[in-house]
């Protein structure tokens, strides 16, 4: 009797694995399969166009002007009036964002690199000396106190160069070169450019294991990596003394990844405002690209907006906002 009794316990435990391993949550399917750019907030499009065209050697693909109950219901924004630069650098993209009406809040001057509405884009270079010499030459803003090299220790990120500075409007840019064996292939192609593409955008969260519900489960991207980085080169990096981060890596199928940081100390950068819009400068946009948007329903402020002219590239899309208010853009491919 007892054999029998273990004979149809584990029988029952085997049919329990399998449909928990063949059980998919709906999303999976739903998942997106590029981020096709990163949206960056101007207030002047023009001077943004010739900064990221003249010092970053971007090309103007395409310049944009949008109005209308669609688009206030999509951004979330009444009376919106938008125009749009999209700009290429290699294979990845950007769009410069200005919003002719209404004008959002200008990024408050004391803003920081562990404020938790941080975020920048990752330019790839293929020598860094040479990169930094070519910004110091156009005289832009420092936001690292120079170019830091990460220490051999980090089995991840040890060889690592990387810069912050800042644009026209005061928003956070990187450049990074990678050291042989790290990096996507790509970047280690000699093709005789000094700025090469985009390998990702980089936001503070303030909990790593929340953020990943949403960009992994909801969203469906992959971990690609992970790295807990501190010490001198990190602090004047950062520009945050003390500064301890553990970094962890997010790749769609295609596209630039999503890197979170979340600072382990100091702990304190403030969050972004609870009533933050979408042309309030420190608002950026991280547009991807999805088969199917139903999945996203529980995600979104409101359903997926329809978009009968097309103007941006879509006809369906939905705003959303990750758990610390960074804004993504899915579009219906």
């Amino acid at each position: 009797m007892r054999t029998e009794t273990r004979r149809l316990s584990l029988g029952l435990t085997a049919m329990l694995l399998l449909a928990v391993s063949l059980w998919r949550p709906a999303f999976v399917f739903a998942q997106v399969r590029s981020v096709d750019s990163i949206g960056i907030p101007v207030t002047d499009l023009d001077r943004s166009v010739e900064f990221y065209s003249k010092v970053l050697t971007f090309q103007k693909e395409s310049e944009r002007e949008v109005a209308g109950t669609e688009y206030e219901q999509l951004f979330g924004v009444f009376g919106l009036r938008l125009r749009t630069a999209r700009m290429r650098l290699g294979n990845e993209h950007i769009e410069l964002m200005q919003f002719l009406a209404p004008r959002g809040r200008p990024t408050p001057a004391d803003f920081h690199s562990n404020d938790v509405w941080f975020q920048h884009v990752a330019i790839i270079v293929s020598n860094m000396d040479q990169a930094y010499a070519h910004l110091r030459g156009f005289k832009v803003e420092h936001a690292s106190s120079g170019p830091q090299r990460l220490p051999d220790w980090n089995p991840n990120a040890g060889g690592i160069k990387a810069f912050y500075f800042r644009d026209p409007d005061g928003n956070h840019l990187e450049i990074l070169e990678f050291p042989a064996g790290k990096g996507a292939p790509k970047w280690h192609e000699h093709t005789g450019s000094l700025f090469m593409g985009i390998d990702h955008t980089a936001i503070v969260v303030t909990n790593t294991e929340t953020s990943l519900h949403f960009y992994r489960d909801v969203l469906g991207m992959r971990v690609a990596g992970t790295s807990e980085n501190y010490g001198t080169e990190q602090e004047h990096l950062n520009n945050v003394f003390g500064a301890h981060l553990a970094i962890t890596a997010l790749r769609a199928p295609e596209g630039p990844g999503i890197e979170f940081l979340e600072y382990l100390a100091p702990r304190g950068g403030r969050p972004a405002p609870g009533d933050t819009q979408a042309n309030d400068h420190w608002s950026w946009l991280i547009n991807m690209r999805a088969p199917d948007l139903t999945a996203f329903g529980n995600a979104a402020h409101h359903s997926a907006t329809q978009i009968p002219d097309g103007t941006l590239g879509f006809h369906r899309g939905v705003l959303l906002k990750d758990p610390d208010g960074h804004a993504s853009l899915v579009a219906a491919e």
